[in-house]
Order: C-alpha cells, then structure tokens, then sequence
C-alpha cells in the first residue's frame, strides 16, 4: 500500500498542497522529506510524538527523514497556536535540549548510513547577515498575506511581536535549504503549521524555481477538541525522568472511550484488521482496548521491560490489589511540613495530584480523595512526619493512585 493511502486510512492527513502529486511521487521513488522540533524543553513530550511515528511510518515505507532540531529558530519562538509570546531560552539551555531531543529521536528512527538525518537549523540561521536575510528572503514575503495566517492573527489581538514576525520567513528559509542541500521536497507537520509549511513552498519556488509541497496532520486531541498530553501534573513527556513509564501508560489507560481508536490507528504500528477487532467493543469491554493501547505507546517508548511493568501494575491498582513497587510516589522533606504538620490539601498539592488549593478542596468535598482507604471529607487534615513512616496510600478518583514517603 502506498504510504499517503494508509496516513489516509488511519485518518491522518489534514491538509496537503497536492493531493495527487504527493501520492504519486511516495509511490514511485524515495522521497526525502522533514518536520522541524523547536526544542523549547529538555525532553520531547505526547505532542511531538505523532510527529515521530509519522517520520517512523514514512521511513519504513522507504522514505528518507530529516528531523531539523531548531537551534536557530528556537532562538526567536514560534507564535503558532500561542495566545502569548513563548519564554525566550539562552543558546546554552537551547544546546542541552537539543542534546535530549537527539537522543530520544533515535529510539524512532534508523539513522545508519543517512537513513535519517538529524540537522540544527542554526547551522545557517545563525550565520546570516541580517541585510542580506531581508533582501534575499523578506523581499518574497507579502506583509498583507501574512496577516491573514492563522498563526499571526490569534496572536495580533493580544499583541505580536517584530520577534515572532520573523519566524515564518525563518522556517521557509529552512525549506529552501533543505531543498537546496538534501533534495528535501515534502515538509510534514501539525495543521498548526500549514501557514509556515504554505511560506516555505512559496519561497523555495520563488528562489529556486522548485517544486515541493506540504502536508499536515491532525492535531492529536480529545474528542471534545482539547489537546492531548497534558495532565494536572503538566506536559506528558517522553523522558522517564520526567514522566515515568507508568504515569506514561496510566495517562492512555485513561483516556476517553471516543478516542482509543483514533489513537490506536494514529500512535501505534497495529494493523487496521487488529484495531477494527477492538473497535467493535463497547462500555467496559473497551478497557481492554485501553490496556492495549497503553501497552503498545509504553512499549514504543519505554520498551519491552517498563511496558511490562507497567502493565501489572496497572492489572494490580484497577484489580484493587496495588502495586506498590511502580506505583507514582513523593518524598516529603523537612520543608513540606510547618510545625511539624501537612494539612491535606497541601499534601494533594505537593503530590501533583491537584494543580491547586482549590482543586484540592473542591476533589475532596466531592468524595474523590482516600487516604489508605479511608474516604477524606475533612480540608483541615494534618498529618505529621510519623504517619508517612508506614505505608501512606492517596486514591484520587477510582484509578490514581500515589505513594507518600518521607
């Protein structure tokens, strides 16, 4: 099957500058083809993934990825789908995310022999004589047109600025010269893009009088239209460091029933027969569906050991047995506790189990909150160093579970 039919039938594919074009040329040749990581963190998380398993597919289907990593255009901030100016990083921070991103990448993608290509952006963005950008690449900007992209006018009633402005003709510029040097002619990634993807042709036609072409992917969101990835703790990361495998598997045990298809066609190597099997599923027969999809992401991205692992630890937490050993835990030191005492609401706080004081209040007067069993109902709840010296269990809901040690 040609790989544009089955981006088609795992319904992928957002937009593309050729539909037909596109399919035949991934049908009859290697096409050497990238998507661009800003790294605004140290550690790739659940957005950037379905970026990977794109370039992952389109690898296995003979095609040839280029992951630019943007040391330069990192430096200035891409406005697109942000209400406010992103934090701007020193060159160092920049350099050590970069260095995580690199190597999480290889768990994806084959890179022996220029299989795959890794490439800094700032390469040749930081390089550039800032007179010579404006007469070589501004001057192939319309100014009106780039008012009317989605990027800009989300951003143009808070306040955008010159900063960010320049971030369209920086990531086209990046195009051109993929093109240029790697006979790079598809540029993927998330619909938010399709405005820069749309600069990036225009300039590599404009200057190079070449012919390439783009294509988008819907944005991995929740059936009621929110982003996928995020919890009350924060971002879903890939590093386990930052997310442990098991936090990693129990975010996609509990996602909403709507979406573990969709999820399983877009995240996971399944066949379409295997998911079909699952699709037909319905109330908590679909739990099984969730477990495998769990299981598949862990195994993707942890590998074979933590999948496991995490797989028991999740049969043992919804059989109600618990399994201490995986379980989520946090270390109270001296400074958690006033007068020798934490009250409840901090507790659930400092556990990541409740963004907020008010959360916490609110999750308990719900009834949502035990405490090794036992329903809380009381917000001025203290406890002292000595009730953490055995084992203290926190329930949140029917499937949190966290572990408070001192």
């Amino acid at each position: 099957m040609n790989i544009f039919d089955e981006l088609l039938e795992r319904d992928m594919i957002a937009q593309t500058t050729g539909e037909e074009e596109i399919k035949k040329a991934l049908g009859e040749k290697q096409v050497t083809f990238y998507i661009g990581f800003d790294p605004t963190a140290d550690s790739l998380h659940v957005g950037h993934f379905l970026q990977l398993m794109v370039m992952a597919r389109m690898q296995k289907a003979g095609h040839r990825p280029i992951a630019i990593v943007g040391g330069g255009t990192g430096m200035v901030g891409d406005p697109s789908g942000k209400t406010d100016m992103r934090r701007m990083l020193t060159p160092e921070i920049i350099d050590d995310n970069i260095a995580c991103f690199k190597k999480q990448m290889k768990n994806f993608l084959d890179f022996d022999n220029g299989k795959a290509l890794i490439v800094n952006n700032a390469d040749w963005l930081m390089k550039l004589n800032y007179i010579d950008f404006l007469r070589e690449v501004g001057v192939h900007y319309s100014v009106n047109r780039m008012l009317t992209a989605e990027c800009f006018k989300k951003r143009l009633e808070k306040g955008l600025t010159f900063l960010e402005f320049n971030y369209m003709l920086m990531q086209g510029y990046d195009f051109y010269r993929l093109y240029c040097d790697y006979g790079c002619t598809l540029e993927l990634g998330g619909d938010d893009q399709w405005s820069n993807i749309l600069g990036g042709i225009e300039l590599c036609r404009k200057k190079a009088g070449a012919e390439v072409y783009g294509m988008t992917f819907k944005l991995l969101t929740t059936s009621e239209g929110t982003k996928m990835g995020k919890t009350e703790k924060g971002a879903v990361w890939l590093d386990p460091e930052k997310t442990s495998p098991y936090e990693f598997f129990q975010y996609w045990r509990n996602i909403g029933d709507k979406d573990v298809i969709k999820c399983m066609k877009m995240l996971t190597f399944m066949t379409m027969d295997e998911i079909s099997e699952y699709a037909n599923l319905e109330g908590s027969e679909l739990n099984s569906a969730k477990e495998k999809l769990a299981y598949e992401l862990t195994l993707l991205v942890h590998g074979e050991e933590a999948a496991k692992a995490s797989l028991a630890s999740a049969k043992a937490l919804f059989g109600g047995a618990g399994d201490k050993e995986n379980m989520p835990s946090t270390k109270l030191s001296d400074d958690d506790f006033e007068n020798g005492q934490i009250n409840v609401v901090l507790l659930l706080v400092k556990c990541g189990l409740c963004p907020s004081n008010g959360e916490a209040k609110r999750l308990i007067k719900q009834g949502g909150v035990s405490l090794n069993d036992v329903k809380c109902s009381d917000f001025a709840l203290s406890f002292s160093k000595d009730d953490f010296s055995k084992e203290f269990i926190i329930k949140k809901g029917k499937k949190d579970y966290h572990k408070v040690t001192i």
